[in-house]
């Protein structure tokens, strides 16, 4: 493991922040996207947030109020000796309607407050500048990422939190899960599909705008401060055949590509050679300047961030019985335990992936997602006993810790998902808990929100504490 490895935790400000209405934030894309039955079809673009009933509950609007008690959670986190917390700025908080000449104030104060009252526990921040985000303003005025104009109401946002920040936050993140996209476009980057649209021609034209944006954002951040470290990120899980039929592995070549494609731009800095023979193959042409592939050759990543949660697996005939897994199709690998929500369980998977992702593209890399959702149980002495979070989070820990020091691979750092409960993005539940730290709130909104330790807070100390020796723990 590198010397200067950072141990913390993640969160996002979409899932955990809250205060909506407070200090003069904008709405945004999480503000709309509904809990229960209509969640998907919002998040996925097909119904028009709009349309919702007028006593639809919106579990970000509130979230676990973050807002109101981060000092809180900032000292819980630096309890268990975190070296460093990835999170992100509500681009609405700063920019209100994304169109403002200046940041807002309070927003700035807010992310003022956070970040020096991390470095005064000694905690380095990783900041996300777009974690499933945007003022809701831009999408309703622009279609969101279908525009090139979000290109400049990005930039003017990092633009105004790269020099307010500079000498306090050293690591950027550009978008998160960037690949997420492809998948439910209105959740990842606001797209909105209209009935009669082509929709891959869409989603790819807003890839990339929010390429040449991220390209963008990694030039300004150089020519603010050399000191900058500024990464990209995917939702990560190599993808296995499900036998050494030669059609399955190559349909599992072709889904590792798919999520390959977002990275090997911003790594790499060009189109590769399989993306484009897809977009021919499918119709699709994009409309460039003339300027843009000069800027992704020019304006790569430093580093490359990733989430973890599970590998996949696929069939070429599409038969079998169907896995869970985020919002990833997959076949049910046979050798693989599953979450309660399906979700196969693989820590071989992380190990595996770390190195294929290493030697693709020779670039540090940055675990800033890894975690397991799970319903816990509060006992009558107010204790957590989420031996299961402890033996998945342990079990991935080793796997990366082998791949570093057996395989070779540089890691930047860990910081499992999410630190502290928070809602769900793919299902908007507060029952599906990643936590180290129980928050006190249910599906339906109700709760104290008060924090309480569960055993993985206590085990992930040591483990922090030990430098990850001491992965073995019984509470």
């Amino acid at each position: 493991m590198r010397r200067d490895f950072l141990w913390g935790g993640a969160t996002a400000a979409n899932q955990c922040e809250g205060g909506f209405q407070e200090g003069g934030r904008g709405m945004a894309i999480v503000d709309v996207i509904p809990h229960g039955v209509y969640r998907t079809p919002v998040m996925n673009g097909t119904m028009d947030y709009r349309d919702l009933p007028e006593d639809t509950h919106y579990p970000g609007r509130e979230a676990i109020d973050m807002y109101g008690h981060y000092k809180e959670d900032i000292a819980l986190f630096a309890e268990m000796g975190f070296q460093c917390y990835r999170f992100s700025f509500s681009w609405s908080r700063l920019f209100p309607t994304g169109e403002e000449t200046e940041p807002n104030r309070e927003g700035l104060q807010f992310y003022d407050d956070v970040v020096n009252e991390l470095l005064r526990y000694g905690i380095e921040p990783v900041v996300t500048l777009c974690h499933f985000d945007a003022p809701l303003f831009l999408v309703e005025k622009y279609g969101s990422w279908k525009s090139r104009k979000m290109i400049d109401r990005f930039l003017k946002y990092c633009d105004a939190v790269f020099r307010h920040f500079k000498g306090r936050v050293r690591y950027w993140i550009t978008f998160n899960e960037i690949n997420m996209l492809m998948h439910l476009p209105f959740m990842g980057a606001g797209i909105l599909l209209k009935e009669g649209e082509d929709e891959l021609q869409v989603k790819y034209q807003a890839a990339h705008h929010e390429l040449v944006a991220s390209a963008l954002a990694v030039k300004l951040a150089r020519e603010i401060s050399p000191e900058f470290q500024i990464g990209c990120m995917l939702a990560a899980g190599s993808v296995y055949p499900y036998s050494c039929n030669p059609a399955d592995v190559w349909e599992s070549m072709k889904k590792d590509r798919e999520n390959y494609f977002f990275i090997d731009v911003q790594a790499r800095g060009e189109y590769p050679a399989y993306a484009k023979k897809f977009l021919e193959r499918q119709g699709i042409e994009l409309e460039m300047a003339v300027e843009d592939t000069e800027i992704l050759k020019e304006n790569t990543v430093d580093f490359i961030s990733l989430s973890y949660y599970n590998s996949r697996c696929v069939r070429s005939d599409g038969k079998g019985e169907a896995s869970g897994g985020n919002v990833f199709a997959s076949a049910k690998n046979p050798y693989l335990e599953c979450s309660q929500w399906g979700w196969p369980i693989d820590p071989m998977g992380f190990r595996i992936t770390l190195n294929a992702l290493y030697d693709r593209y020779q670039k540090p890399l940055f675990v800033v997602e890894n975690g397991l959702g799970a319903v816990d149980s509060v006992k009558e002495d107010g204790s957590i006993d989420d031996g299961y979070r402890i033996d998945y989070l342990s079990s991935h820990i080793r796997a990366m810790m082998e791949a570093a020091d057996e395989d070779g691979v540089d890691i930047m750092g860990y910081t499992p998902w999410g630190c502290i409960d928070l809602v769900s993005a793919t299902t908007g539940e507060m029952s599906k808990r990643y936590g180290l730290i129980y928050v006190d709130k249910d599906d339906a909104g109700k709760g104290t929100l008060n924090r309480v330790r569960k055993n993985s807070f206590y085990w992930y100390k040591e483990v922090i504490a030990s430098n990850g020796e001491r992965l073995c723990a019984v509470f």
